[in-house]
């Protein structure tokens, strides 16, 4: 018999997944637990199982398409005498959604939680940037009419929904800025020979994600030249201990240590706006994130409690997340979470660059290659290791005061590594 399996609840506040591939067809045999399809979220890409041995009968979805949490994704033919589960009215299982009963099968299962983010809902079916768009208006999302598939609102309805004034209490309607009205998508006609590509998967998501933030967060850049001369002497004398470790030592981890520190004088800029609250989020943690460039797209791994770890514990972490990155294993833990960011290109790193903001962060880092160039010192011209780093901060929650200082404090630490040493804990 047929088995429907519903696209599980796979992220803490996911309520979607977009399929980027299928490595299964209509009519392929499957084992247990043998990875079928692969599913986007808007916080990390998962691989699913198949949670029965059988013939796919049915996919719902393709590739490129939004499945809703609750639906069904795949049929499965298990060739059992029962028919799947499918939800029930009658108990919740705590998130306001109804639950499905256990499947009853000859074949061994594995045990699915299944909600139903549709059945039974009370609160409007839209993304988190349309949900974070209605929160900045003051709109109710119960109240405004959807146009997108499925029911679900989009951020075109909101805007009309807040030029109209429906569904906006006074006061928030009194702050709000509308932006301006979206323009209609653009047909490019063919004039020549071309490739098309469709624009989803992990593309679609950066490009959704700094759209966000580009939108939302009030960007101010500073840039600052840092003498690197010093730390590039104490790595050079250092790498040949890191090897005997076996640690590839490079300067990301001594930048980690200086902006952790400079965060610790500067907590704003280690903190985060709650939306739906209106409270400013002043992390006592300092989970920091790496953003580099991963073989489908830029990627922020996240290295935890870099504070109470050493250079070398961070090199070996930094270079173990740069691994599950390039190679596609990176798990969800391990690519969100983040408290403050810093961009590093590397040797590609260019003079100097206006990084944007990893949302809902306030503030990101950008790190720019390292040169030899000619210096004043002392009325003398020598030559230096000379770098310059960049720091956007969303000028809502912290000044440009905040950002310029926090920046000089890492330089100083930077420029002289024994000062450096001495704030480690």
């Amino acid at each position: 018999m047929a088995f429907e399996f519903y696209l599980p609840d796979i992220g803490e506040g996911v309520v979607e997944g977009e399929i980027v591939a299928w490595r299964v067809a209509e009519g392929d045999v499957v084992t247990l637990d043998q990875p079928i399809v692969e599913v986007m979220t808007d916080k990390a890409t998962v691989e699913i199982p198949s949670p029965r041995a059988g013939r796919i009968a049915k996919i719902h979805y393709q590739a490129g398409q939004i499945c809703p949490v609750g639906k069904v994704l795949v049929v499965i033919d298990d060739g059992s005498a029962a028919s799947g589960a499918k939800p029930v009215h009658g108990g919740g299982n705590g998130h306001g959604h109804q639950a499905a009963p256990a499947a009853v099968a000859t074949a061994v299962t594995i045990p699915i939680t299944v909600i139903d983010a549709t059945a039974g809902r009370t609160r409007a079916l839209a993304t988190p940037a349309t949900r974070r768009l209605a929160r900045q208006m003051g709109i109710d999302l119960s109240v405004v009419a959807p146009t997108g598939k499925r029911g679900r609102v989009t951020t075109e309805d909101v805007k009309r929904t807040a030029v109209s004034g429906a569904g906006a209490d006074a006061a928030a309607r009194d702050h709000a800025i509308v932006p301006a009205k979206a323009s209609a998508p653009q047909a490019i006609a063919k004039t020549g020979d071309e490739e098309r590509i469709p624009f989803r998967g992990l593309r679609k998501r950066i490009a959704d994600t700094m759209t966000r933030s580009t939108q939302t967060a009030a960007h101010f850049t500073y840039v600052e030249e840092i003498d690197m001369t010093e730390l590039v002497s104490v790595r050079d004398r250092a790498k040949p201990r890191a090897a005997e470790r076996g640690v590839r030592l490079n300067y990301l981890p001594f930048i980690i240590k200086a902006v952790v520190s400079g965060l610790k004088k500067w907590p704003m800029l280690n903190a985060s706006l709650d939306e739906t609250t209106q409270e400013i989020v002043r992390k006592k943690y300092y989970h920091i994130g790496v953003a580099a460039q991963g073989p489908h797209g830029l990627a922020v791994s996240v290295v935890r409690d870099a504070d109470k770890r050493s250079i070398f514990d961070l090199s070996r972490e930094i270079e173990r997340l740069g691994e599950a990155v390039r190679s596609g294993t990176a798990t969800r833990d391990e690519l969100v979470g983040s408290t403050f960011t810093i961009s590093s290109l590397g040797k590609l790193g260019g003079v100097m660059a206006t990084p944007i903001i990893n949302f809902p962060e306030v503030a990101i880092v950008g790190v720019h290659k390292i040169e030899e160039k000619p210096a004043v010192r002392g009325g003398q011209i020598v030559i230096r290791h000379l770098m310059n780093l960049s720091i956007s901060v969303d000028h809502r929650l912290a000044d440009g005061w905040d950002g310029a200082m926090f920046l000089q404090d890492v330089k100083a630490l930077l420029e002289d590594p024994t000062t450096m040493f001495m704030e480690m804990i």
